[in-house]
């Protein structure tokens, strides 16, 4: 068992001006996707050019940013929000929903394939194997700010965290998403891209191995206390917001997976 140390969700102080883990993450993501899209932008069936990565991982970037804090407020924290509207812009108090910053990273990815003439799909295969990196960095700052814990558990990997009222020893789930949905996603997915595959095929390769993940691992995370569990006393509400995940992600991979007309 171990006993997590109680991190300072600051990472940086300079004066007035506090720089919190998730902020380092978000940066760090960015940065990685636009030096991994660069370098998927070398391959001959991309997209786009070069020049324009750093756009498009904006416009996405942005998208994602404030899908993923509607999302948080509206499936899980509706009333919080309601009461205090204005919750919504402090993003360092954290509090990010990944299935709405799925639904966010999307309007963005449209509007700027609208822009350039792009198919939306085309820029989503482009796109999908830059997410697990930022999947894995939000995971561990879940981790660091002592949040999202799994259940109690007595194996010998198991952590307390000192913000833990009840301080049981618990599944670090932050730790299994980061691994399954952070490593293992993005060897999967970017492996599954080096060729020319259909489109949608890498979207939807990309949506349906997260949600296989997501799903499994919420079998391990504690459920969101102001909803429990959905449906008996296993089904939760990132296990249900993750099916439709599955199934629009394998109807992508399946549906010109014999039209090589579709193909990039």
């Amino acid at each position: 068992m171990l006993v997590v140390p109680n991190f300072d969700p600051v990472a940086i102080q300079l004066g007035p001006l506090s720089i919190h883990w998730y902020g380092l993450a978000y940066l760090a993501g960015f940065v990685c996707a636009i030096m991994l899209g660069r370098i998927k932008a070398r391959q001959q069936h991309s997209p786009i050019p070069r020049t324009v990565v750093l756009d498009l991982i904006l416009y996405c970037s942005i998208g994602a940013i404030l899908g993923g804090r509607l999302g948080y407020a509206v499936f899980y924290q509706i009333n919080s929000f309601a009461v205090d509207p204005l919750a919504i812009l402090r993003l360092w108090e954290g509090g990010m929903s990944f299935h709405g910053g799925i639904l966010g990273a999307f309007a963005g990815t449209w509007l700027f394939a609208r822009k350039f003439s792009i198919p939306t799909l085309r820029l989503g295969d482009f796109l999908s194997p830059l997410c697990a990196v930022g999947f894995l960095l939000g995971r561990i700052a879940n981790f660091i700010n002592q949040e999202l814990w799994g259940r109690p558990t007595e194996v010998p990997w198991s952590v307390v965290f000192p913000a833990d009222p009840l301080l049981l020893p618990r599944h670090p789930s932050q730790l299994y998403e980061a691994a399954l949905e952070g490593v293992v996603l993005f060897l999967v997915v970017w492996i599954y891209s080096i060729k020319p595959r259909p489109i949608g095929a890498v979207s939807g390769l990309l949506l349906a191995a997260y949600g296989v993940f997501r799903i499994f691992v919420e079998f391990f995370r504690e459920p969101d206390a102001h909803y429990g569990f959905l449906i008996g006393n296993w089904v939760t509400m990132g296990q249900l917001l993750s099916l439709p995940l599955v199934v629009i992600g394998l109807w992508l991979l399946t549906r010109n997976v014999r039209r090589s007309d579709h193909a990039w």
